[in-house]
C-alpha cells in the first residue's frame, strides 16, 4: 500500500466457526472505516461455500491491493494445516492460492488468533508491552491463542486444544460453551480461570489480553477473572481479527 490515506485502506476477512466478518481497515491506525459485514459461516464451513461467500463479500466492499484473511487454522505458507471448527477438507488446501485465484489479488493468510494478537500488540491493549511474555486469547466458538515474547509472535500456538482437567480448554471455557451449557458469568468465569491457570503454569505470561465477541460483556465477568498474570480486555474486541489481517496485508504490499 502507498502512504496516502486512501492507499492504507485494506479489505480484511476474519473467518470463524460461527461467523465470517469483513471490513475495510485503515492499516496505519487500526480504525475500521466501514460497517463490519457479518454473515453466518456456511453450514459445516465447507471450502467452496466459504470461498464463494468471501468473493461475494469482497464485491460488496470494493478496494484495490492485497487482502487480509484471518482463518481458524494453523496457517503455514498459505496452507491450512488443521481445521478444528470448520470442514476437515480445508486441511492441506492452499487457501491463500485459492482466494488469490478467485479475486485476482494478493492475499495475506494467517491464523485468526495470531491476527488478533498482531492488532492488539501493535495498536491495542499490548502496544506498550514489548517486553516479557503476553498471551492474547480469543474466546469465541473455540479458544484462539497468540503468544508474544518481547513483542515477537510465536505463531500457530493453538493452545485452545490443550487438555485442562481432562477436557480441551475450548470445550470448557469458550464463549460457545457458556451459551451451550447456559452457564452464568460466575460459573463460566471459573472455567476460564482454570484455563488461565493451566496456561500460566506452563508459559508464565506477564499479561493475558482477553478478546473475542464476549468482551462486549466485560463488565459482567472481567472482575471475576483471576491469575498471577495481569488480565485486560482486548482494545479492539471482536474486530481485532480483521484489523490484524489488514496489517498483514499491508505488510505484504510493502515488501
Amino acid at each position: 500500500m502507498g502512504s496516502t490515506a486512501q492507499g492504507s485502506i485494506v479489505l480484511a476477512f476474519d473467518v470463524g466457526g460461527s461467523y465470517v466478518k469483513a471490513g475495510l481497515v485503515d492499516s496505519r491506525t487500526g480504525m475500521v472505516v466501514s460497517e463490519v459485514a457479518r454473515h453466518p459461516t456456511p453450514p459445516g464451513g465447507k471450502p467452496e461455500a466459504v470461498l464463494d461467500l468471501l468473493v461475494d463479500m469482497a464485491r460488496d466492499l470494493p478496494t484495490e491491493g492485497p487482502i487480509g484473511l484471518a482463518f481458524p487454522v494453523v496457517a503455514k505458507s498459505g496452507v491450512a494445516c488443521t481445521a478444528a471448527n470448520i470442514d476437515k477438507r480445508w486441511i492441506g488446501m492452499n487457501v491463500q492460492a485459492h482466494l488469490q485465484a478467485r479475486l485476482q489479488r494478493p492475499v495475506a493468510f494467517l491464523n485468526d488468533a495470531d491476527a488478533a494478537g498482531v492488532a492488539e500488540m501493535t495498536l491495542g491493549a499490548g502496544r506498550d508491552r514489548q517486553q516479557g511474555t503476553v498471551m492474547v486469547l480469543t474466546l469465541g466458538t473455540g479458544i484462539g491463542s497468540a503468544l508474544f515474547v518481547d513483542g515477537r509472535l510465536f505463531p500457530n500456538t493453538e493452545l485452545g486444544h490443550l487438555e485442562v482437567g481432562g477436557e480441551e480448554a475450548e470445550h470448557r471455557a469458550s464463549a460457545k460453551v457458556r451459551a451451550d451449557r447456559n452457564l452464568d458469568w460466575v460459573e463460566w468465569s471459573a472455567e476460564v480461570n482454570a484455563v488461565l491457570a493451566a496456561y500460566h503454569a506452563l508459559l508464565w505470561p506477564d499479561l493475558f489480553i482477553i478478546g473475542g465477541g464476549v468482551t462486549e460483556n466485560w463488565s459482567h465477568f472481567g472482575s471475576l477473572l483471576v491469575s498471577r498474570a495481569e488480565i485486560v480486555p482486548a482494545a479492539f474486541g471482536n474486530d481485532a481479527g480483521i484489523i490484524g489481517a489488514a496489517m498483514a496485508a499491508a505488510a505484504l504490499a510493502s515488501r
